[in-house]
């Protein structure tokens, strides 16, 4: 028997999840400096992943810019 495509997690895609499990959000507020030692792991806050976008024109601008670097510095100096 197959599993449904809704319950399969597809870790190649790098799908973000909604919420992070309880050892993570433990692990997240460790690395914030939020858990205070003794805390109970139950009643924990959720904690959600922020997924980045990187806008396509500012990685155009930086190709531009270095390829036109690229072009003044190939270029030989000019004799005096």
């Amino acid at each position: 028997m197959s599993v449904h495509p809704s319950l399969r997690s597809d870790k190649a895609s790098g799908a973000l999840r909604n919420v992070w499990k309880r050892h993570e959000r433990v692990q997240h507020l460790i690395t914030q400096g939020l858990w205070p030692e003794g805390r109970s792991v139950f009643g924990l806050p959720k904690i959600k992943q922020v997924k980045i976008k990187v806008k396509k024109a500012a990685a155009k601008e930086t190709k531009t810019a270095g390829a036109a670097g690229a072009g003044s510095a190939a270029s030989p100096p000019a004799a005096s």
